[in-house]
This record gives C-alpha cells, structure tokens and sequence, in this order.
C-alpha cells in the first residue's frame, strides 16, 4: 500500500501533482491510499515519491478537470481516490469514460460535483455583506458552506465587488479582498462577523416592497432558500409576515386599478448648460449632471458617476469613463484599474486624498455579454455630450495641473488632432494658463501581456513622477 497527502484537500493543483506522481510510479488505484481534508487519519504504507519534474506528457480532457476542480470541493472522504480511479482509467485506454453516463465511477463524480454547484449557488445569493463600522467602507459576511467552496467562489465576489472592501468568514477558511487581490486565512466563527448595520433598515424597506405575493409558493421558496440559512439574512425576519400577509395583498393586486406601464427611469428634462450661468459649485453640477440625458449612455447605466476630491485641488486627473465597479459604486476609479493607480499614486508620491478625479464621461458604456457587462469605448458624440460638465469641473475646481489618463480624456482636453502616443509625458499650457500633460490610463497597463505589464506600469509611475515633479517646481 502506498500512501499519499492532498493539502488542502479542495486543491486542484495538489491533487493533480500527487496524481501525476502516482501515474508516473504506476501505481495503481486499489494500492494508494489518499490522505487530505477530513478523511486525513492514522496511515501504513510507503510514501508516494516525489512527482517528476519534466512534463510527462500526460494530456486529459478538459472535461475531467472541470470535473475533478468541483468533486475535490465535496467534502466527502473517498473523492481523491475516485477521481485517481477515473483518471487512471482514462489514460489507460478509456479516452471516453466520461461520456458513459451509467458508469458507477462517473455517476458518483457526477453527483458529487452537481452537490458542489448547489452549494456554490447557495453561497453567491446568500451571502450577505454587513458594514463593520458606520462611515467606514469595509463589509464583512458570515457564510457556513456545505463544502470547501471558498476558494471556489471568492473569484466571483471580487469581480462582482470589485470597488468594496470586504470579508467572507466561513468556520473552515476566510477570504479578503483589498480591491487588488483576494487574501486567504483561517476560519472564525459567527461571532466575528456584524449581526447588523445601519443600511438594513434601507435593505428591509426595499425588499419588502418588492415581495410579490402573487408567485409566492412557499414550498418552492423553501426548496430554494432553506432555512438553514435564513439566520444569515436580514430579510428572513420579514417573511413569517410576508407570508401571513400574502393573501390580502394579492386580493389588493387584483381589485386595484390598472396603470399605464412607466420607463424605466422617467424622463426628465435636459440638464442646463452651464453658459446658462445658473450653475454654481460642483455640488450644484453634480446634482444637475444626474439628471442627464444629453447623449443614450444614461438609460442602461446605473447612474451618473461625478468626479471626487477637494474643491480646491491642485491636481485634476481626467480618465475615460466609468467602469463597471464605478457604475455600481457612484465613485470613479474604485475598480481594478482605480486600484493599480493608486499604486502609482503611492509610488509616485502623490496624494490621492489631495487630487480631484473624474472622466471625461460619467455614464458607463458596455455590452452586455450574458451576465457580464463588458467596457465598450464610448465614442466622440458621449465626450461631446459629456464636455460641459468636464467644462465645469476645470472652471469651478481651477486645477493648476491636468493629468489626462488615456487617449479620450486627452482628446476631450486638447482636442481630436492629438495623438498621445507621439505627446505622452510632454507638457503643455491651455488656453487659461494651467499646465497639463497626458499618459496612459491604468486600464492600458492592466491589459499588456504579463511580460510587458510591469514595464507598462513603470512607465506610468515615471509620468506621475513628472507631475509630482511639475508641481514641486510651481510651488517654489
């Protein structure tokens, strides 16, 4: 009997390697003793050598490591030793085992990983974020999973909330996300999560508005959100009374006049131009801005994403438009691109806090890809439609420096005819005496090809050096 270790247990990689070691000694399935996650325990045998450096060639199908990435979740004892077994089969003349749906390997692989995808889905819709302290932007959620799906499912949050600062503790494992990556620790226990925040009430309000008694089928709801896990959401201790109430308010529904259907946001009329001369601070144009319709952008968006930052500032910096993080959030650069600049900023020596930041246009452009919303350029007319704004943040903010972050923003300052490719870090002086200068935006440096990504974010923190260079020299 030979013997093994798969640490942690839920490890795609881990498991692979002592497969692949265990391939490569030819031992077979009945001889090797898999240790890993709960089933670790008093073992006999010989250890498994060290699997072989060079590539061994081995090549499966990629259905099998989708399948054994989800059945190494489970937190059943013999799943390593199954999914050696199928392997071994497969590389040992059964190409395709994996589409004999009746075989007793693939059916106990099958089911395990389907109880892995239930989980998963449980864990992204119940989850539930709480802030953990007033005024303070950092939520953390209390999750008890069936199986080891953490690792499995943070990906999914961070892209979901990429412009937030958040925890998940489960009592196996926790995971935190700083908005540039995921970072992995212990588990805690409940008590180490908020029980409540001040946003609640807000949360308790809206879904009791939008409880539809008429599709209530309270033995469905059950099936889909066991109550198991009622103790981790808020809205569980509206429903013994949504339910008793759901009767007469479908009663209500139905007697009720009937209304002609609204848009989805009502039409509101155009946005002043700021020539009009009734626009004050930027309080004021932020509030007329989210009001906007002067180009389409606005209707599929989720809302106006204004600029921030000091109403003095001496630094202004100009990106593209919002992303999808900053659409959700209302705050500019708060996503993966918003985080990697303020890297640059640190290394630059720049004051984030000190600089007012915004885009040339404040209405997300994307297209949406099933449930993914992709970053779509947005074209001349959205920077035209947008300018007056642009317009009066420079008028009302009076930067004494522009820093524009990409190819439209500087198109949107210093007009169609310049090519930042041929102007990137050279300095020059608009029409009302303030210097500005443009480089790339920080989404560029995220999209380069790993080997050239580190280059690219140099040469981005060399032009932000220049700035804090300029404005050194202005102040003497």
């Amino acid at each position: 009997m030979v013997r093994t270790q798969v640490e942690p247990g839920w490890s795609l990689d881990a498991w692979r390697g002592q497969a692949r070691a265990a391939l490569a000694a030819g031992v077979p399935p009945e001889d090797l003793q898999w240790d890993g996650g709960a089933q670790q325990g008093l073992a006999l045998g010989a250890s498994l050598p060290d699997a072989p450096e060079a590539d061994t060639g081995l090549v499966v199908p990629g259905r099998f490591i989708e399948l054994a990435a989800a059945v190494l979740c489970h937190r059943d004892a013999n799943r390593h030793g199954l999914l050696y077994r199928l392997l071994w089969r497969i590389v040992n003349g059964e190409r395709r085992l994996l589409e004999r749906a009746t075989d007793p390997d693939v059916v106990a692989a099958s089911a395990l990983a389907a109880a892995v995808r239930r989980d998963t889905h449980k864990m992204k819709a119940f989850v539930r974020f709480r802030q953990i302290r007033e005024g303070e932007e950092a939520y953390v959620a209390w999750f008890e999973p069936d199986h080891w799906i953490l690792d499995r499912v943070a990906p999914f949050f961070a892209k979901r909330f990429a412009g937030m600062r958040w925890a998940i503790l489960t009592p196996y494992r926790s995971v935190r996300w700083d908005g540039a990556s995921l970072d992995f620790g212990p588990g805690g226990v409940r008590a180490d999560a908020p029980a409540e925040d001040a946003r609640e009430d807000l949360w308790l309000t809206y879904y009791a508005n939008i409880f539809n008694p008429a599709r209530l089928n309270p033995t469905m709801m059950r099936q889909e959100m066991p109550q198991k896990y009622w103790k981790g959401l808020p809205e569980a201790a509206l429903l013994p009374s949504l339910l008793r109430e759901a009767g007469s308010r479908v009663r209500d529904m139905a007697e009720r006049e009937a209304q002609q259907p609204r848009r989805k946001i009502p039409a509101r009329a155009a946005a002043p131009s700021p020539a009009s001369g009734d626009v004050g601070g930027l309080a004021e144009a932020r509030a007329q801005a989210l009001n906007c319709r002067r180009c389409p952008l606005w209707e599929p968006a989720t809302r106006t994403v204004w600029g921030e930052g000091p109403e003095d500032a001496r630094v202004m910096f100009i990106g593209e438009q919002p992303g999808d993080a900053e659409d959700l959030a209302g705050r500019p650069f708060v996503g993966p691109a918003g985080a990697l600049l303020d890297r640059a900023f640190t290394d630059a020596g720049i004051d984030r806090a000190a600089a007012y930041l915004t885009n040339a246009v404040k209405h997300f452009r994307f297209e949406q890809r099933g449930k993914v919303r992709l970053h779509k350029r947005p074209d001349a007319g959205h920077v035209r439609a947008c300018h007056v704004w642009l317009q009066q943040e420079l008028a009302t903010a009076r930067p004494d420096t522009v820093v524009c972050l990409g190819a439209t923003a500087a198109s949107a300052v210093f007009g169609n005819a310049f090519k930042l490719t041929q102007e990137r870090g050279r300095w020059h002086t608009l029409g009302n005496g303030v210097r500005a200068m443009a480089t790339v935006h920080p989404a560029w440096v995220l999209r380069q090809p790993p080997a050239a990504r580190e280059a690219a974010y140099r040469g981005l923190v060399a032009d932000l050096l220049a700035v804090s260079s300029e404005r050194s020299e202005s102040l003497r």
